[in-house]
């Protein structure tokens, strides 16, 4: 069975990797975090959020954590400053003393922990009095032009398809966000957005990344017969708004949130 949670480096790079550096620094300036702070990255994935913290927050270091030792091992090659650390370990679980940290931030996971608001309770445990707690996550539900098309169509090759959307959109949205974060016990939370621009630069830019076997829409397009493969390609080859020179124009939102932990 293909895996739907992430645990390949390039299959996630080439899928989503290059969308969520571009997230990352948008919302680091819309979070106007102190200098001089420590940081734990929940969920940190290839690296792009402990990056961005490493290039714009001056932090006294930053600890990445993630499940997947071949995104920790990706992390670490990318962030190559020594303020930066990055440790397996469960989100549900942090490997971090309570008030270890003065920021506890996440980026783009925490619709793939098992258990969201548990993970959000760490991250209020391992903050210190006063300190922030934040995320960020895409919004499936409707902000994802690139996922919203090829889950549209892909429901019309097969009427079983296991929209993402509709299953991540009940932690993507602002109402269970601020849910999770007052009911871990954080103060003065808010929820917003930001957006980013995803233009591919032809149909085959778009397409080969679903071809790459892991997470929910790569998994799907890898457990269908080649004949349904081909219909989904075409359909989507059809459907896409390609301008005059191949390049397709998409939007991705992201909701933020944050909250403060109790002085």
């Amino acid at each position: 069975m293909v895996p739907e949670r992430w645990s390949e480096r390039d299959a996630y790079e080439a899928y989503m990797g290059r969308w969520s550096r571009r997230v990352a620094p948008l919302f680091l300036r819309w979070l106007t975090a102190p200098v001089g702070l420590s940081w734990v990255d929940v969920g940190c994935g290839t690296g792009a959020l402990s990056g961005a913290v490493v290039a714009g927050a001056a932090p006294v270091e930053v600890t990445g954590v993630d499940s997947s030792p071949a995104f920790v091992t990706a992390a670490a090659e990318r962030v190559g400053d020594p303020r930066a650390r990055f440790r397996v370990g469960d989100a549900r679980e942090l490997p971090l003393a309570d008030h270890a940290v003065g920021i506890a931030v996440s980026g783009l996971a925490l619709n793939f922990v098992p258990e969201p608001a548990r993970a959000v309770a760490e991250m209020a445990r391992v903050t210190a009095p006063g300190g922030t707690v934040a995320a960020y996550v895409w919004d499936y539900g409707d902000g994802m032009e690139m996922l919203r098309y090829f889950w549209t169509a892909a429901t019309t090759v097969d009427a079983a398809a296991p929209d993402e959307l509709d299953r991540f959109s009940a932690v993507c949205r602002p109402d269970p966000l601020r849910t999770m974060w007052t009911g871990a016990g954080l103060q003065g939370v808010t929820v917003d957005a930001v957006s980013i621009p995803t233009t591919f630069t032809s149909f085959d830019d778009y397409w080969t990344p679903f071809l790459g076997g892991q997470g929910p829409a790569p998994g799907f397009v890898a457990r269908l017969e080649p004949v349904d493969r081909n219909r989904l390609r075409d359909l989507l080859r059809s459907r896409l708004p390609a301008a005059p020179d191949g390049s397709i124009r998409l939007t991705a939102r992201a909701w933020t949130v944050r909250g403060t932990t109790p002085a």
